[in-house]
Parts: structure tokens; C-alpha cells; sequence
């Protein structure tokens, strides 16, 4: 069987020079990035957050993909590990609550190069390496948009109402809670939704767990989007414009139309991964990753997430 894993390369100015966080393993006598393994019921990127967490005493918020690396390890099991870029504030380093443990001796911020030469593994390295790539581009400092379609709702055959106010079903409620930690992986600080009730009741349970408001707008809804009243552009260039992670929850029909729009205003992308981002089951949601440092520079990355139900 597969064991799967997530883990960050955790980095962060220091005086303007760039430093990258390596863990010393005591029990392994190496020196790594920090990883873990998945447990039952978490998605890859609550793994990264929570791992960062336990290992280096950091709170962090997922940045861009960096790829997977996969070995045999000396039990004969093959290991995927999947890795983010997650940047470390000033605040979360002054707050880091590492000790040294069993597991994880020390921690170390390093130069780039210094790292690469100090990592005991070459797939460690070469996840810094397109990490580098980033850096070199100077895009590394990253916002999300978050295009999330609404959970599950009861068929509007069997509602007696308005379309907008068709309800999530069981399982639909079940998704809305079960994807709360992995939104929350990417730090999202706005939460921007349609008016129909569907949407509504998707990311409560994401706003009740951070205390973030949903803003309601009728601009994105399917009622609108369909009568050619909706304005989807605004929303999108508004939210584009903050340069700050934010959630926008809408329909089926609409998101592949949001998804474009962030692609055009961040200066433009390839529109097959624009297309496959946009079509989402529900409770799905796609992160487009987009440049702080240079806004009009496209899409830095797309990854698209799923609810995970036993």
C-alpha cells in the first residue's frame, strides 16, 4: 500500500535575505524538509499545515504547489510526498512554539544555497529547486482565489420554491464541514458568496470556524447569471485587486465564467487549465495562485481539491 504524505518548504526574509527552515531528525540523523503523513479523513494540504505545525512549532498558510516526490522506502513501501510553499510571517516566527523533541531534534533557517547542500536527500532538493524557480521569477509571495462550488443540494424536482432557496441535503451539510480544513490550509481572510441559499450554507461552516463574514452579493448568483444581470468581472476584479487570498462561492454554471475572469485579470493563462479548474464537482474548489509581488504577471499555479467522505 501507498503511504502518503504532505509537507512545506517554510521560508521567509530575514534583513531582505532569503532563508528556508530545515528540520535535523535525531532518530534518523538526517537533515530534511518538514513533512508527515496523512492521517484518516485529512486532505493532503491540512497533512502540510498540520505537520509544519507539530514539527517546526510554525502556523502557516499554503502557498503555491511545489510537486510530489516519491520513493521505496526500506520496508519495501512506495511513499508520495506532495509539497507547498508556504511562506512564514513575522508574527508566526515570533510565536513558533518548536521544542525539541524525539523526533525532530532542531530546526535551522539557511540560506537557499546552504540548504540545498545541507539536505540529505536529493528529492529534497529538488523541491527547492523549483521552489528557486519561483524566487528567480520573483513571484514567490503568493495570494489565492478560491473558486468553491456549493455542496450538494436537493434536486429542484423535489422543492416546492424559489431555485435560490433550494437547501443542502445531508450529505451537502456533511461536505461543508468536511472541506473547513482544507480552505483553511490557505489562509483565505474574505469569504464572498452567491445569494442562493445553497451557497449560503456551504461556507458557514467555514465562517462560523474563523469568525470571517460571508459578504452576499446577487452578482454571482445562478438566478442573475442566467437573466445576463450578474457581473462576475466586478467581483472578480475586486477581490484581485486586494492582493489577499479570498473564497468565492457560486454554481456550477458560473464558475467556469469566475475562473476566467481571474485569469484575465491577472494577466492572462492557457485556457485548457482555466477550463478544467472551472469544472468542478460540488463541494469542489479550485486555488488559483496569483503574484503579490507582480499582479499582471498570469496564473502562478492551479491545484483543485475534493471533498474526502469515508
Amino acid at each position: 500500500m501507498t503511504i502518503y504524505a504532505a509537507g512545506a518548504v517554510c521560508w521567509r526574509f530575514d534583513s531582505g535575505k532569503l532563508r528556508i527552515l530545515v528540520i535535523h531528525r535525531g532518530q534518523r540523523n538526517d537533515v530534511s524538509l518538514p513533512k508527515g503523513k496523512v492521517e484518516a479523513g485529512e486532505t493532503l494540504p491540512e497533512t502540510a499545515v498540520r505537520e509544519v505545525l507539530e514539527e517546526t512549532g510554525l502556523t502557516v498558510d499554503l502557498g503555491v504547489p511545489l510537486g510530489v516526490t516519491s520513493y521505496t522506502m526500506p520496508n519495501n513501501r512506495d511513499k508520495v510526498v506532495y509539497y507547498w510553499a508556504a511562506e512564514v510571517s513575522p508574527e508566526a516566527h515570533a510565536s513558533s512554539t518548536f521544542t525539541p523533541g524525539v523526533e525532530v531534534a532542531g530546526c535551522e533557517w539557511m540560506s537557499l544555497r546552504k540548504a540545498k547542500k545541507a539536505l540529505t536527500y536529493e528529492r529534497d532538493v529538488e523541491v527547492l529547486e523549483r521552489f528557486q524557480l519561483l524566487i528567480d521569477q520573483g513571484v514567490s509571495r503568493t495570494f489565492a482565489i478560491i473558486a468553491l462550488r456549493h455542496a450538494k443540494t436537493i434536486p429542484g424536482s423535489d422543492f416546492d420554491g424559489p431555485d435560490s432557496l433550494r437547501p443542502l441535503t445531508h450529505r451537502g451539510r456533511t461536505e461543508a464541514n468536511v472541506i473547513v480544513p482544507a480552505l483553511r490550509a490557505f489562509g483565505p481572510g474574505v469569504v464572498v458568496s452567491s445569494t442562493a441559499r445553497r451557497c449560503i450554507e456551504t461556507v458557514t461552516p467555514f465562517s462560523e470556524s474563523t469568525e470571517i463574514r460571508v459578504r452576499k452579493t446577487n452578482l454571482i448568483s445562478q438566478d442573475a447569471f442566467e437573466e445576463g444581470t450578474s457581473d462576475v468581472r466586478h467581483i472578480v476584479a475586486k477581490r484581485v485587486r486586494k492582493l489577499t487570498s479570498a473564497i468565492v462561492c457560486a454554481h456550477g454554471p458560473v464558475l467556469p465564467e469566475i475562473v476566467r475572469e481571474v485569469g484575465l485579470a491577472a494577466g492572462g493563462t492557457r485556457q485548457a487549465s482555466l477550463t478544467r479548474a472551472g469544472d468542478l464537482p460540488v463541494a469542489g474548489f479550485s486555488v488559483l495562485h496569483l503574484s503579490v509581488d507582480k499582479p499582471g504577471s498570469g496564473i502562478i499555479a492551479i491545484e483543485t481539491h475534493v471533498p474526502q467522505l469515508a
